[in-house]
């Protein structure tokens, strides 16, 4: 039903900036909500920032004021331009989406790596 392509990952030293893409091909229903996680090794998966279909915004305290979630509705694309990158920051992002129909409603992308070295 759904496909998930991230790109933009990588290395970057702190204070530098990257920006992730995630385009999702869907079949037969639409998308509700999309937005990124990320997981550091040897912690859980956490929200980093979603979009609503309405547009509606929502930050992780750890990147607010740093990162911008933006989305195009038409070509079904999130991305999340990261500025201010911090040794913190490292982790798998993944690439999530909520449909607005089921039976199944979340998908996951395979995760990207982002890397910032002190």
């Amino acid at each position: 039903q759904v496909q998930l392509v991230e790109s933009g990952g990588g290395l970057v030293q702190a204070g530098g900036s990257l920006r992730l893409s995630c385009v999702a091909s869907v079949s037969y229903v639409g998308i509700n909500t999309m937005g990124w996680y990320r997981q550091a090794p040897g912690k859980q998966r956490k929200l980093v920032a979603t979009v609503t279909r309405g547009g509606s915004t929502n930050y992780a305290d750890p990147v607010k004021g740093r990162f911008t979630i933006s989305r195009d509705y038409a070509k079904n694309t999130v991305y999340l331009q990261m500025n201010s990158l911090e040794p913190e920051d490292t982790a798998v992002y993944y690439c999530n989406v909520n449909l607005l129909y089921g039976p199944r409603y979340d998908y996951w992308g395979q995760g990207t790596q982002v890397t910032v070295s002190s």
